[in-house]
């Protein structure tokens, strides 16, 4: 009898397995069979048993149950960064976006005026004072049957370096260009980071509503200096105030708008381009009229045909003619790239290959950090780009930069809107997520599940130009004052330097890009922290980091190679020279190769 018992028990636990690897998809048991299998394999270690659901989740068998994202998730997202030259109109141009998607009632103007509302995407105080964007912020909001995800960039060169950052979290990039101004400076250094990456470009001529260039002038320029084949897909008709509207090319269809309410939608009519007469009495100007009927021919017999495989190799780029702060082709504009951006795409690793979005395993990176989005509560929080995977309230992940061992907890994780959050419960490739940092998050760092460590290729920090001390002028305002300079710090917009050896006892240095972002430091001190702060300038304009680490500093400093450079340790206690010019940097590179000197830094390994 024990035996036929014995047996009938193993054919059971047999049958219980094969039940379970036919259902493994689902993790759930049929109820005969789950009391068996818990009952025989329990005791094993095999499974241990979540005691709100029929769930069974492995332990020995595997790390964690798959958490790959459904198809569907990922084919609706669409990811999108607008970049530009300073007062192109991108802030404006990100929130008429924001109001045709339905995500605003109303759209902000960025000049601050008594009777304009503030916008969504500038909303630090100094944002709000000076009209400019200091700080890359996201957006996003559903669109039919679309998730979009838009970051707004900064446009001043002072702060390009989040914008860079930001672009590394981008699927798609919108290039926006003053139609008065065409290609400018910033434009320049944005174009190249693009091509750098692939991306595919779009490309929006802004600000119609003024007198401008001709939409010749402006495609010659882009594709004489870059190299990058346009194709109109809407064309203007006048400019100024002669602007009447547009032509969308792919539908042969006019777009003409009447000037509306500052911040609500423009009134818009539609006619055939073959509707020659009709078109005629509604663009009511002959000369316009006549013009647009010969662009249109002259379009269709010079231009190549739109290759959606070509833009999204970044090898040919949609242009658009329009006027954000009017509305006029903003919802037209939305409305192709939603058709033409490309979905989430892989996204290259740091040892080899690469992870595609359908990944059975949750990845994601950390582009950004920001403190005091709730001042309320000094909050920290890490902006994070999901690759691949699902995210799920709760989940344990692993840290490129920590042991495989050691795991955080994603407790909770928010959609952002500007300075606004919501919590979320799921989030797919393609989303940015803000998580709470704990402090050991940095701008970055990838996040896993997982048993295989898995690292994105890091985002290194800049090359600093201005250097200065800062000081605490008040002494009963210590605590305050460093916790201040402690979260701001960690946002990576300013480094920190100090001296060799100063464990924090000595004046702290601050290093950044431009000087802009020492204004920003000191004003969100006093803003968010309450203090005050003294800066004294530094006669350096560059830093390089010394590889070789400081047994290679020592010796060329004793050998005298190091005259005139300022020696220095940024926050991991690592060697950094201060130089006053580039020529001696370039020097010593060259023939002090022992130091092995970069212009850039990323975290350290743990």
């Amino acid at each position: 009898r024990v035996i036929n018992n014995i047996g009938f028990l193993f054919i059971l636990l047999v049958t219980a397995r094969r039940q379970r690897a036919k259902m493994r998809r689902d993790n759930i048991l049929p109820f005969s069979l789950l009391f068996i299998y818990s009952f025989c394999a329990r005791s094993n270690g095999f499974i241990t048993h979540s005691s709100r659901s029929n769930r069974l989740i492995e332990c020995k068998e595997s790390t964690s149950p798959s958490v790959a994202a459904p198809r569907k998730e990922i084919d609706r997202r669409r990811n999108l960064a607008i970049i530009s030259h300073p007062d192109s109109g991108k802030t404006t141009m990100t929130e008429k976006l924001l109001l045709y998607g339905g995500a605003i009632q109303q759209a902000g103007a960025v000049r601050q005026k008594a009777e304009q509302r503030g916008t969504a995407s500038d909303f630090m105080a100094m944002e709000r004072e000076r009209g400019i964007s200091i700080s890359s912020t996201v957006m996003n909001f559903d669109y039919g049957d679309l998730r979009v995800n838009i970051l707004d960039t900064p446009g001043h060169e002072d702060f390009s370096e989040d914008t860079y950052r930001a672009l590394a979290a981008a699927d798609n990039a919108v290039m926006l260009l003053d139609a008065a101004k065409g290609l400018e400076p910033q434009t320049r250094k944005l174009f190249e980071v693009c091509r750098m990456r692939s991306l595919p470009l779009f490309t929006f001529v802004n600000k119609l509503d003024r007198p401008a260039l001709t939409p010749y002038e402006i495609i010659d320029q882009i594709e004489e200096e870059f190299g990058l084949e346009m194709h109109p897909v809407l064309w203007p008709i006048g400019d100024g105030d002669r602007f009447k509207g547009v032509l969308d090319r792919l539908e042969r269809k006019v777009y003409l708008y009447e000037r509306g309410e500052r911040g609500k939608k423009a009134d818009v009519s539609t006619i055939d381009l073959d509707d020659e007469e009709g078109l005629k009495d509604a663009i009511d100007d002959e000369e316009l009229f006549l013009k647009l009927l010969e662009d249109a021919e002259i379009l269709t017999e010079l231009m190549n045909p739109l290759d959606i495989t070509r833009v999204l190799s970044g090898e040919q780029s949609p242009l658009f003619f329009g006027s954000a702060m009017t509305n006029f082709g903003v919802q037209l504009f939305l409305d192709k790239f939603c058709d033409m951006g490309t979905k989430p795409t892989s996204r290259g690793i740091a040892t080899e290959g690469a992870i595609a979005p359908e990944h059975e395993e949750f990845t994601g990176f950390i582009f950004k950090t920001q403190a005091n989005l709730d001042p309320k509560h000094r909050d920290r929080l890490a902006y994070v780009r999901i690759v691949s995977g699902t995210y799920s309230k709760g989940m344990k992940v692993g840290h490129s930069r920590s042991k495989p061992s050691k795991k955080y907890t994603l407790a909770q994780a928010q959609s952002l809107f500007g300075s606004s959050r919501d919590a979320i419960d799921v989030a797919y490739p393609g989303d940015v997520i803000g998580i709470n940092n704990p402090g050991n998050f940095a701008i970055g760092d990838t996040l896993y599940t997982g048993s295989a460590k898995v690292a994105f290729p890091g985002i290194p920090s800049f090359s600093p130009e201005k250097f200065a001390y800062i000081r605490n002028p008040n002494p009963s305002s210590y605590k305050a004052f460093q916790k201040g300079l402690d979260q701001l710090l960690a946002e990576g917009a300013v480094q920190s330097l100090r001296q060799r050896g100063d464990e924090g006892g000595g004046p702290l240095i601050l290093a950044a890009v431009g000087q802009l972002q020492f204004e920003v430091v000191q004003a969100r001190l006093k803003e968010e922290y309450g203090v005050e702060s003294l800066l004294e300038p530094l006669g350096y304009t560059l830093a390089r980091w010394a590889e070789g680490g400081w047994d290679a500093v020592d010796k060329k400093d004793q050998d005298g190679k190091l005259f005139g450079i300022m020696i220095v340790q940024d926050r991991w206690e690592r060697p950094v020279l201060l130089f006053r010019n580039d020529w001696k940097a370039a020097a010593l590179a060259t023939e002090e190769k022992e130091l092995e000197l970069v212009g850039w830094s990323s975290p350290p390994e743990e």
